[in-house]
């Protein structure tokens, strides 16, 4: 499934159609800092007045909004402006790490409610409640000093907050832009994950549970977003 992170590359409304034609079904509006759309991670403030038309050709189209890297203010604009399909690709729990790049409990809730599935991250400075994103330089020279079991714990809170498991899949974020200081301490390719199905059975998840978590719920999310035949 095609996605974009940051709708830099979208030129305006009339440009959707051609990225849905090749293939595009998810896209997050903005990244680090501050782009065409709006605020991102480490600033503040909401989504500019042209990123509205965007959103409603996006949303005409089919193609999913993924709230990843939304500032505070334009994450919550996102959700008032969109009816559509609703997800946070790879995002972790702001009461476990702090800083704004995660999601607060209440965004997590409210995700939860539009049918949404959030994908938990891997990497060390969303696992790590010293290192806070607020403060780069607090995780800038740092290197990992977490296992994979603290993913699982973003897992049982988003799950906790839900009341079912039906709103969590992994979303690793281990897939480039830094390299293994940056991975949990027992991780050193993809196929580790194979590994962290064993660590939710050691935890008390079942093997239905285990398997919702591992592609279940992300198959389901994105079986209502793409129409029948889509590429």
């Amino acid at each position: 499934i095609l996605s974009m992170e940051s709708a830099d590359p979208i030129l305006g409304p009339a440009d959707v159609e051609f990225w849905f034609d090749a293939g595009l079904r998810s896209v997050s509006l903005t990244h680090f800092g501050i782009n065409t759309w709006g605020h991102g991670t480490g600033t503040k403030g909401g989504l500019y007045a042209c990123a509205y038309p965007l959103l409603d050709a996006l949303q005409a189209a089919g193609i999913a909004l993924d709230v990843t890297h939304a500032a505070d203010t334009a994450f919550w604009q996102l959700l008032d402006a969109w009816d559509g399909p609703v997800h946070a690709s790879h995002c972790n729990c702001r009461s476990l790490v702090p800083g704004q790049r995660h999601l607060s409990d209440e965004m997590i809730r409210a995700l939860a409610d539009r049918g949404g599935v959030i994908g938990v991250v891997f990497a060390a400075p969303m696992l790590n409640p010293d290192w806070n994103f607020d403060n780069p330089a607090s995780f800038s020279a740092s290197t990992a000093r977490r296992a994979m079991t603290a993913v699982v714990d973003h897992i049982d809170h988003i799950c906790q907050l839900t009341g079912n498991i039906e709103h969590v899949a992994l979303g690793t974020d281990l897939d480039g832009g830094f390299g293994r200081e940056w991975a949990p301490t027992d991780y050193d390719t993809i196929a580790d994950l194979q590994r962290f199905l064993s660590i939710l059975e050691r935890r008390g998840y079942g093997p239905a549970d285990r398997d919702a978590i591992a592609h279940g719920n992300l198959l389901r999310f994105m079986g209502d977003v793409l129409p029948k035949g889509s590429p």
